[in-house]
């Protein structure tokens, strides 16, 4: 199915039962469904599904923190004055992560009391959970900072690197940490001893990260193709050559999804077609052909059944694969 929603698409989500949501630049929240609930005053800026598995968590240039399902909106924090550019949560640990600025807070799904808050030297761009949920990594101006989530007085773990990082992703193993830069570049470092993974050769940005096949491969964009870490043994991708597939020199890869334990790797592009690979067939399926305006959202289910994605534009849609 396919939708025309006339605003730029921040966030294409599934829930854990399977829901589609796509979260908009006007503030609403679609649903594959079809209901419509107005989130936000002003653009929504990211979202992640709710550590429940029951519809999503949205942040917005409004200040808010919301969780929207299909029966409702409701507000789970306020930064009065401030935009909440990134969030992450955790089934695992049930809890919730976000970033205001240089301020990371770190709320409780089940505990509406719990609130701690970490703050930076600079603005943090982007934050993920680690796989069991106890730890956060920043992203933001000259490496990575490691938060235990739940301990209020402590002193974070920095992993420097210079430059401008915008996005991380832990391996499924916890013991990979990969960073995207403002430049074309993606870096990483071994956790255990923070030793660098300089993983070079991007024409354009790495604006998307998603490891596959129980961690053992990452996929990126910023290439005409899918770009393949392999990430087996201890010294993950160190050493190692990757791999490029769905390559089209006339087109860029911008966005691409997977499931940790899957084997399938989708891609969005700049022309506004996105497709998926099973990397056990090396077999291509183009789920849109039509060109367009650019993918800025892609997301596969928890099942790796369907995929959902949205463009600048506000064209979206779901396919089963």
């Amino acid at each position: 199915m396919s939708f025309s929603f006339d605003a730029f698409v921040t966030a294409a989500l599934f829930d854990r039962t399977g829901q589609a949501y796509f979260a908009l630049g006007d503030g609403t929240v679609r649903l594959g469904s079809g209901e419509t609930l107005q989130a936000h005053d002003g653009a929504v800026l990211c979202a992640c599904p709710h550590p429940s598995g029951q519809g999503i968590l949205s942040g917005g240039d409004d200040g808010r923190l919301v969780w929207t399902k299909a029966d409702g909106v409701t507000e789970v924090a306020l930064e009065k004055g401030r935009w909440i550019e990134a969030v992450d949560a955790s089934s695992e640990s049930g809890l919730i992560a976000f970033a205001a600025g240089r301020n990371v807070v770190v709320r409780d799904a089940a505990d509406a009391a719990f609130a701690r808050s970490f703050a930076h030297e600079r603005t943090v761009s982007h934050l993920a959970f680690d796989p069991k949920g106890r730890r956060i990594a920043t992203a933001t101006y000259g490496g990575a900072w490691l938060w235990y989530a739940r301990i209020a007085e402590q002193k974070p773990v920095v992993l420097k690197w210079a430059g401008s990082h915008v996005g991380v992703a832990w391996s499924p193993d916890g013991k990979f940490l990969m960073s995207a830069m403002q430049e074309n570049q993606l870096h990483g470092w071994r956790v255990a001893d923070e030793k660098n993974l300089r993983m070079g050769g991007y024409p354009a940005k790495v604006k998307s990260l998603a490891f596959l096949a129980k961690g053992q491969m990452l996929a990126t964009s910023g290439a005409n193709g899918a770009v393949i870490w392999p990430f087996s043994g201890p010294t993950g991708p160190l050493g190692k050559q990757a791999a490029e597939i769905g390559f089209d020199q006339t087109a860029m890869v911008v966005r691409v999804a997977a499931i940790p334990t899957g084997q399938k790797v989708a891609a969005g592009l700049d022309d506004g077609r996105v497709w998926v690979c099973d990397l056990a067939t090396q077999k291509i399926d183009m789920l849109k052909a039509d060109k367009g305006p650019e993918i800025t959202a892609l997301s596969l289910s928890p099942d790796a059944t369907q995929l959902a994605w949205g463009d600048e534009e506000g064209g979206a849609g779901v396919a089963s694969i």
